[in-house]
């Protein structure tokens, strides 16, 4: 079968190449893909060295043999999936345990872009704790997980300030309701909560922005820049004020069961993926490219035409 396999180039980062159809474990689906959605992350795994690894954790198709257990969805069925890697292929193996069906309503396409940044926002906002009533600043707002959070902490009733450097990429999330700044130092606190994911000098201008027992939770460096963090600034500013650190994978919660969640969101009409590029698998290099010079708003979709 075919599969984009990592080159160790930027410049073309990924390339076709034949590999050997997975043999799946007990507990997983064989799944015809579909559709595949990369996220930013996934561009700087790219850059490493990291032999016989293949990414790929987005994926939507069709299970074409059912995990030998018994566990998980039928053959034939419409699937989305979060498997751990290899997914940017014409088949890939999924375990059980990461897989939803889809409903007819909702697009393979759609689908895609569902399970990394999806379950990151669906988790972020299950740490948050309730949201009604409370401000918000999200920075790094204009990818797909800031989507998600804005999208869903409106409906529920939060204030929120997303940051997104430029009007355009931040269109969206106004129309969700949000109020948009370029920066976090450019936003009017104090907050209840921030939900912080660039790092660099955004960290310390959003921590400065909690209101007294105010929460930050950390949950990416998109920057890719280190955080400086001046504690006697810290001691001096939000009174009794929490830092969080957070990762999607740490839950109580099946990714089964949260991706069945979001389906079912998206199937109701209570949560719009916003697809920024959607493009045939041929031109995965040339996506990849454009999602890390942060030229792709909301998330990245890569289709298998047979």
């Amino acid at each position: 079968m075919k599969a984009l396999v990592p080159t160790g180039d930027a410049r073309e980062a990924v390339a076709f190449a034949d590999v050997d159809e997975p043999e799946p474990r007990p507990d997983e689906a064989l799944v015809k893909v579909a559709a595949f959605s990369v996220n930013r992350g996934e561009t700087f795994q790219l850059e490493g060295d990291r032999p016989g690894w293949r990414p790929g954790k987005d994926v939507a198709g069709l299970v074409v043999q059912a995990a030998a257990d018994g566990s998980g969805p039928a053959c034939g069925t419409r699937v989305v999936g979060h498997p751990p890697s290899a997914g940017w292929a014409e088949y890939a193996a999924v375990p059980a345990g990461s897989l939803a069906e889809l409903p007819a309503s909702v697009p393979v396409e759609t689908a895609a872009a569902l399970p990394l940044a999806g379950l990151t926002a669906l988790r972020l906002l299950r740490a948050a704790g309730p949201l009604a009533g409370r401000t918000i600043l999200l920075t790094g707002a204009s990818g797909g997980v800031g989507h998600y959070v804005t999208e869903l902490a409106a409906a529920a009733g939060a204030e929120v300030t997303a940051v997104s450097a430029t009007p355009e990429r931040g269109r969206r999330l106004a129309e969700f309701g949000a109020t948009v700044v370029p920066d976090a130092a450019a936003a009017e606190g104090p907050f209840d909560l921030v939900l912080e994911s660039t790092g660099g000098r955004e960290f310390p201008d959003a921590l400065a922005r909690l209101r007294r027992r105010g929460t930050l939770i950390w949950f990416g460096q998109a920057s890719r820049t280190p955080v400086t963090l001046d504690f006697f600034r810290f001691f001096n500013g939000p009174e009794s004020a929490t830092i969080r650190h957070f990762h999607y994978e740490d839950a109580d919660t099946a990714n089964a069961d949260d991706l069945a969640v979001l389906v079912r969101l998206v199937d109701r009409g209570r949560l719009h993926p916003e697809i920024g590029r959607s493009a045939d698998w041929s031109q995965t290099a040339a996506v990849l490219t454009d999602l890390r010079e942060r030229r792709v708003r909301g998330n990245a979709i890569l289709t298998i035409d047979r």
